[in-house]
């Protein structure tokens, strides 16, 4: 699971330097005026996916600003790597408390 979350991260930024290099450096075509447009859905979309995970993961994980940039970047595959962390700090909080 580790490994896909790193290749779609790597996937992701890739995504963001094209449609980030179409806005000072426009591609020919229909391909720059759609990676324009892609580029705002994607903000879009993004800042929705930051707002889930700070309804999701600020009570479970102490999060900083480089949380929110990881999570606005990369999307769900962010979310997807704080679930995990997330779940493996209440496991062992569990473990911790059936020990008592």
């Amino acid at each position: 699971m580790k490994a896909v979350l790193v290749l779609g991260k790597l996937a992701t930024l890739l995504a963001w330097v094209l449609m980030f290099f179409n806005l000072f450096s426009p591609f020919e075509g229909n391909i720059g005026v759609i990676l324009t447009i892609l580029l705002g859905v994607t903000a879009m979309m993004h800042g929705l996916q930051v707002l889930i995970f700070h309804t999701i993961f600020c009570q479970l994980l102490p999060l900083k600003a480089k949380d929110y940039l990881n999570a606005f970047l990369f999307g769900v595959f962010a979310l997807l790597d704080y679930r995990q962390r997330a779940l493996s700090q209440l496991a062992a909080e569990t473990s911790t408390n059936s020990q008592d």
